[in-house]
């Protein structure tokens, strides 16, 4: 097949403009045409009172070899690539030692996938419980303020990105088309198909839900195990070697190769491995607000009078600024018509987050702007972060009243410095609920003046983002872990042979794209490790 780059056309453009267009660029005949599929649909909203549509078109015609020799020298016109996934190795016969996977969100599920479909029958060990139950105790904490501490938005089956915006695309190179195979699995596992497609797909909690219990039964139907309610507590170090795993219940299991897929809130696990003088260093992530605004002001602003249409949908944003005290402040996980939501995994704690459904529905659109920090501002220990964190989330639960209820603040406010009494336009939609407060000693002083100069400026940009009605919710710590396991070329970490750090609890992703990306490559070193070098009679 053909591929035809930017083919730009209207917003509203009827049905058999693609053809035409088709046509028109390799100039052919209409017989000559035998197939047009999208490869790809994005859309350029720089001008909003027209907005075009920008399709990648997968092509087959009569004379595919002619064209592509006419038009050699064109990079908009290329042979299509081959986006079929190969398997690296297969298990062999006589395996008996099985890969371990710890954690079961993004990451861990694509690892544990991909292991299965290889033929290495993994066991998955996941410290909280099955989607369905999990999602029980999540929304039994929002409503009743009772924490389970196992089993909650960061921890059990699906991860963090379960209750988030479900967004299924990433900014890294993607070379050997990991990315196709994540979203052809997640098609196959029930998401909409338009997420072949789109240029920003998304799913959304309730379809994340079905689709994760599908992929469970896939991987336990090639011969994987799905523990729940498995939290590691010790790993066992030879001569820099894993060997295995000890369970909080005191099961013990034997392997030599271990995905370590744990998320970036697994806190505990992060302080297991240093004591195990696995080696870590501390990484810069970022601390700010979530903040809410209208969807339709939102809308209106990115899309004037194209606000509404089916194609576009919720509008989103994506806001960057560099301040005077040399701090960066970012919109991060914007989430158009969604909800803030309550975080915690630690009791006596306070995190937000955002999440949404597929229809992006809800009254509000919201996004995290933070501010980046680095170890500098930490320093110490390698997981001095872990207490810049805690300290942030545990002032935020004193803020808020010490019930789970989240401290909050009117923008207009914040920029003034006094402390807000009344909601204006924009209602929260974080549960348990908010309290009214002065926000300005929720984070370091260097992270309130950054934010202070961001608003405005983001205002500039998107007119109504600093509106005196948009409300900031208090504290979005878990942007990313605030620490890196590292890991060489074979993607084992450096020290210790047969752990495999992978993901965003180990510093090398950051959304469920990207983290299911990294399950994938780490799947493929494992699976060539243990058929290259393992001995498998040491385990039966």
């Amino acid at each position: 097949m053909i591929r035809l780059s930017n083919v730009k056309l209207p917003l509203n453009h009827d049905k058999t403009a693609i053809n035409k267009a088709v046509l028109s660029t390799l100039n052919i005949r209409k017989e000559q045409l035998l197939s047009v599929e999208i490869f790809k649909r994005g859309y350029d909203a720089r001008k909003k009172t027209n907005i075009s549509l920008i399709y990648t078109l997968d092509v087959e015609t009569t004379i595919n070899d002619e064209l592509l020799e006419k038009f050699a020298d064109s990079q908009l016109i290329k042979t299509t690539p081959d986006l079929t996934y190969y398997n690296v190795a297969q298990a062999p016969d006589n395996l008996t030692e099985r890969p371990v996977v710890i954690g079961f969100g993004p990451c861990g599920l694509l690892t544990a996938l991909l292991l299965a479909q290889m033929g290495y029958k993994p066991i998955v060990l996941e410290r909280g419980k099955e989607v369905r139950e999990r999602t029980k105790d999540t929304f039994n904490f929002w409503r009743k303020k009772e924490l389970n501490t196992e089993s909650n938005v960061q921890f059990g089956e699906g991860g963090a990105g379960t209750f988030s915006d479900g967004k299924l695309w990433s900014q890294v190179k993607d070379p050997k088309q990991y990315g196709r195979k994540v979203l052809n699995e997640f098609v196959e596992a029930g998401a909409p198909e338009e997420i072949l497609f789109v240029s920003k797909p998304h799913i959304g909690t309730f379809k994340l839900v079905t689709m994760v219990e599908k992929m469970r039964a896939k991987i336990i139907a090639l011969g994987g195990e799905i523990r729940f309610s498995s939290r590691v507590e010790d790993i066992h170090i030879e001569n820099g070697q894993i060997t295995g795993l000890s369970l909080a219940d005191g099961e013990k299991i034997n392997t030599r190769h271990v995905a370590l897929a744990i998320g970036h809130s697994a806190r505990d696990t992060f302080q297991m491995l240093y004591d195990n003088n696995v080696y870590i260093e501390a990484k810069p992530f970022s601390v700010g607000f979530r903040i809410e605004h209208k969807q339709s002001m939102i809308d209106d602003a990115r899309f004037g009078p194209n606000a509404g249409n089916e194609i576009l949908g919720a509008a989103d944003y994506k806001l960057v600024h560099h301040c005077k005290n040399g701090r960066s402040v970012y919109s991060f996980c914007m989430c158009p018509g969604g909800t803030v939501v309550a975080a915690s995994s630690e009791e006596k704690r306070v995190v937000t987050n955002g999440m949404s459904q597929y229809s992006r529905n809800e009254r509000n659109a919201n996004s995290a702007v933070v501010v980046g920090i680095n170890p500098s501002d930490y320093p110490g220990h390698p997981l001095a972060g872990i207490d810049f964190q805690r300290e942030l989330e545990s002032r935020a639960y004193a803020m808020g009243g010490e019930n789970y209820d989240a401290p909050a603040q009117k923008v207009g406010d914040f920029l003034k410095g006094k402390s807000s009494e009344v909601l204006g336009s924009v209602e929260p939609s974080f549960k348990p609920g908010i309290k009214l407060t002065d926000l300005s000693g929720a984070l370091p002083d260097f992270c309130i003046e950054a934010l202070r100069e961001a608003l405005p400026a983001f205002n500039r940009k998107i007119k109504g983002f600093a509106l005196d009605d948009a409300l900031l919710t208090s504290v979005e710590t878990r942007t990313s872990a605030p620490i890196n396991i590292k890991r060489g070329d074979d993607y084992q970490s450096v020290n210790t042979v047969g752990l495999y750090p992978a993901g965003e609890g180990a510093g090398y992703a950051g959304g469920i794209m990207s983290a299911a990306m990294d399950g994938i490559k780490v799947a493929e070193a494992m699976a060539l490790s243990i058929n290259a070098t393992a001995d498998h009679s040491s385990y039966p």
